[in-house]
């Protein structure tokens, strides 16, 4: 393999590539990039088993031919040299030889043939989304996705799921819930749970800008987003996802109107106090148009306050300060809407104007609860 092409456009897809290789791996081609050289094209693929991401790039080609490199090496090579042209040449020892006008790199690869075959893909479903609102869903929501792959595996994803030309993520975590929804243009109804692995990847992968669109396609086990010039598949995860919507409440006793930032920093304040030998829960007094927060551990005591627009009952709440912080740092309008309906129901959180996303908090129980 022999050819020539843009260094700093090989360095930044080698980088975005890299996305999906593992970082260790008992098995060296998972922790290569295969760069696959034909009809003066450059195809460079990531692959660890569960996501995959693809590119091609125009090269000046001299020799077809393959290789798998080292990802972090040959991208940390890539990033130090100069260019503005690389020149990359492999012989069938599979020595590879990297150069630019001033800087030359001899580093062993290995045979094409050691990399793992990504799945074949057949489109079932397919939907579009511009970019920047696929990006603003997945961080809406990624943050409530479990951790614990051992007892809930299912939750470790998120829900993509499209309905009545509605597109919603939804994420749980058995303690909170995170929905973010969109309308896009589709008449079918589907559901699948993307791994929050593949989402955090992808994620870094979109823009802000509007004009580009993703494509997000889907088969039974396999899901394909077409991301500019990329090509990240990923599988699916399989399994029965809660019933989100049944968790909802419908009714509420308490409709509190404020801040979100006001609110969440209140609580950062209180929460100083906080630590994860006692992590206590924050609790909040709604009353006369004012929220109290207070939170009580062996390390001492924090209280805050602030006024509030308030309708309905008063109420005395505990909740872990972690995902209410969590959840109101993703509010993206000023004002929200905090309704609930007792101590032991749900949290509800949900914008002002509209109904774009939602978050659940469980509360905690306190003595004068049970």
């Amino acid at each position: 393999m022999k050819f020539s092409c843009d260094l700093q456009l090989l360095s930044d897809v080698v980088s975005r590539v890299s996305l999906a290789i593992s970082a260790k791996s008992t098995i060296p081609a998972l922790e290569g990039v295969l760069l696959q050289c034909n009809d003066n094209y450059l195809q460079l693929s990531g692959y660890d088993l569960e996501i995959g991401i693809i590119r091609s790039i125009h090269v000046d080609q001299e020799e077809e031919g393959g290789i798998i490199l080292n990802a972090q090496l040959f991208g940390e090579m890539l990033r130090k040299m100069k260019g503005p042209e690389v020149h990359i040449e492999t012989d069938e020892r599979q020595m590879t030889v990297i150069t630019d006008d001033d800087t030359q790199f001899h580093i062993l690869g290995i045979s094409k043939e050691e990399f793992p075959s990504i799945p074949s893909f057949s489109e079932e479903v397919s939907f579009s989304i511009p970019d920047p609102f696929l990006k603003k869903m997945i961080n809406q929501t990624i943050f409530a996705t479990a951790q614990n792959q051992v007892q809930s595996p299912i939750l470790c994803g998120s829900l993509f799921d499209v309905r009545d030309g509605i597109f919603h993520i939804v994420s749980v975590d058995g303690y909170r819930v995170a929905l973010s929804k969109m309308e896009v243009d589709t008449k079918k109804n589907f559901y699948f749970v993307v791994p929050s692995k593949t989402l955090s990847e992808i994620s870094k992968l979109l823009v802000d800008s509007e004009e580009r669109i993703t494509k997000v396609s889907v088969s039974e086990k396999h899901v394909v987003f077409e991301i500019g010039e990329y090509y990240i598949i990923s599988r699916l995860l399989e399994g029965e996802f809660i019933d989100y919507r049944s968790a909802i409440p419908k009714e509420s006793s308490t409709k509190l109107k404020l801040d979100a930032t006001e609110l969440r920093h209140a609580i950062e304040r209180v929460s100083i106090i906080i630590n994860l030998k006692n992590n206590t829960p924050v609790k909040m007094n709604a009353a006369d148009g004012m929220i109290k927060l207070s939170c009580e551990s062996t390390l001492g005591e924090g209280k805050d306050q602030f006024v509030v627009k308030m309708e309905g009952k008063p109420i005395q709440i505990a909740f872990n300060n972690r995902y209410m912080i969590e959840a109101l740092r993703h509010c993206d309008q000023e004002e929200t809407l905090i309704l609930l309906n007792g101590s032991v129901e749900p949290i509800k959180i949900v914008p002002k104007e509209g109904d774009d996303y939602l978050f659940l908090v469980l509360p905690v129980r306190l003595k004068t609860d049970i």
